[in-house]
């Protein structure tokens, strides 16, 4: 009998349609079957000796919730014996209905049930918890997880001694993944996580990865890349980090029509294996990263999604050094401005956030300009250095990019048909904040637009973390910001921005509500009982 190794996960739904993902112990048929008749099946493909299947889910109705079961050959897999949770379901919101958007970043690794957690709670499990606890109450209709769903860098102690029990770790990368099957790893000891295994095949899921997914500070600069190149187990860990984000990831963002065009999956799936080519395919991407787009759009009724890959699409020549390469930049334009009439909230899902505290900013457009050599060669030497040391690596580390993004928000939230909201959703720092921005040449978008960031989701938040951002958010830190900022002759941002909610720190969860043009905005932190406890609540629109 095929045994359901990994799963299921609820990934692209539309009303209509979905997809479930999972991972079987070997090849099978794999198919879902829903109490109000709608089902789909597919059989498994392989990939460096592990199954899955994407199974597309048709024939369902927009505005229910129907409850579904998984079967590997005949055989029903899903819910698990005397499952202490609810059925999963598969639902969408109808048009008109309220659009609920939970989101954040940065989840490391859950500890054993019976273990410590040195983290604090997960912010994942408290929802679980309480949708578990109410299944017919509120909940998200999707969860976006914005980077650093897995930490291929920083292992939990039992990885460590799995790792240990497989290779020498005194040879690099040492007690880092170096290949594939690592990496399938780090995904079984996050995603079998009983309740977040539960939420995950219960509530629809966008993901994007950021640069824990692959490495620490992954693209800073192309000095960082030149020097990473030359090791050598960068590659294979590169290409596993990819291969595996393909798989457990990036399928369920895209609808199963674009799947069925899409030749990679077309080959993996009819392929006895399908590793070769799925390696080829890495291969192209990381020798050019234009050739491939992992960003991709959802709508969900009137509310549109692009999650912008803000990592792997990085032009890294610092004499044209953009956060996205002309192709990707290109189509997030076309993206934001087709049928905008069609939506009344645009929301922006970066992993990195667009807007930081003050001094952070300053400090990465400062650095920017060193390592372009703006000071001089003895400058620019010490700009990279820093620059890794420091993480300066956001949008701000990016000038021109950031400001074409202010443009393109600018353009997307102006005039008739504009939007009434533009919210720009985003993790990575470790903590949480609401900032909006200013335009300066003029009266700005007639959208309100906001900087929502929320991170981590579950991990680890150090008190010098806290003093930092509290300090970088201060009037003293702006005042010296500004000196970084003359120093590296800067050009001014095109927007001032002000935070006008946190910083919050702890493991969390923000959710959007959004109804026609009103939008309502939740922060939400992990307490030591289990619980999630509301900090926020605020409008952001009306109708």
């Amino acid at each position: 009998m095929a045994e359901l190794r990994l799963g299921p996960l609820l990934r692209y739904a539309d009303g209509s349609s979905a997809t479930v993902w999972v991972e079987a112990g070997r090849p099978c048929t794999a198919e879902v079957r829903c109490a109000d008749g709608s089902s789909g099946s597919a059989r498994t493909f392989q990939i460096c000796g592990h199954h899955y299947a994407l199974i597309p889910v048709t024939g369902l109705t927009p505005g229910t919730a129907t409850a579904y079961e998984v079967f590997l050959d005949g055989t029903r897999v899903w819910p698990e014996p005397d499952s202490p949770f609810p059925p999963s379901v598969i639902s969408f919101p109808a048009d008109g209905d309220a659009v609920r958007v939970s989101f954040g970043s940065c989840r490391w690794a859950a500890p054993p049930a019976d273990g410590h957690d040195p983290v604090g709670p997960d912010a994942l499990d408290a929802l679980a918890s309480r949708v578990a606890a109410d299944p017919e109450g509120e909940r998200p209709d999707v969860l976006l997880l914005l980077g650093d769903q897995v930490y291929a860098d920083e292992v939990s102690d039992a990885t460590r001694r799995w790792l240990a029990a497989r290779r020498d770790l005194s040879e690099p990368p040492g007690s880092e993944v170096a290949d594939y099957e690592e990496y399938t790893r780090l995904y079984h000891e996050s995603w079998l996580d009983p309740e977040v295994r539960w939420l995950l095949s219960t509530v629809p899921s966008c993901m994007i990865f950021d640069d824990h997914d692959v490495i620490d500070d992954w693209n800073t600069s192309a000095a960082w890349l030149e020097d990473m190149r030359a090791t050598p187990w960068w590659r294979e860990r590169l290409l596993s980090g990819l291969m595996s984000y393909w798989v457990h990831q990036h399928l369920g963002n895209v609808s199963p029509d674009t799947l069925a065009a899409d030749p990679l999956y077309r080959a993996v799936s009819e392929l006895p294996d399908g590793t070769d080519e799925l390696r080829a395919f890495a291969c192209r991407a990381d020798a050019d990263s234009a050739s491939v787009r992992w960003s991709y759009r959802r709508d969900f009724g009137r509310v549109r999604l692009l999650m912008v890959d803000s990592r792997a699409a990085r032009v890294l020549d610092e004499e044209h050094r953009a956060m996205l390469d002309p192709g990707e930049a290109e189509w997030l334009r076309e993206q934001v401005l087709d049928a905008r009439e069609s939506y009344d909230h645009l929301l922006l899902g970066t992993s990195l956030p667009w807007l930081l505290p003050h001094l952070v900013h300053d400090a990465e457009a400062w650095n920017a300009a060193l390592c372009r050599g703006d000071r001089g060669a003895r400058w620019a030497r010490f700009g990279e250095d820093l620059r890794r040391r420091a993480d300066l690596e956001h949008w701000a580390a990016f000038p021109a990019s950031f400001a074409a993004l202010a443009d393109l928000i600018a353009e997307a939230g102006s005039g008739a048909g504009a939007p009434a909201t533009v919210l720009v959703l985003s993790g990575d720092v470790h903590h949480a904040y609401v900032a909006e921005p200013r335009w300066v040449s003029g009266a700005g978008p007639d959208a309100r637009v906001l900087q929502l960031t929320c991170s981590p989701v579950h991990n680890a938040v150090p008190r010098a973390i806290r003093l930092g951002f509290r300090f970088g958010w201060s009037r003293a830190a702006r005042v010296l910001g500004r000196r970084f900022a003359r120093h590296g002759r800067c050009a001014p941002p095109p927007v001032t921005w002000r935070r006008t909610g946190g910083p919050w720190f702890g493991n969390q969860l923000m959710t959007l509500t959004l109804k026609g043009r009103s939008a309502r905005l939740r922060l939400e932190q992990a307490g030591t009982e289990g619980g999630l406890t509301a900090v926020e609540d605020s409008t952001l629109s009306t109708a």
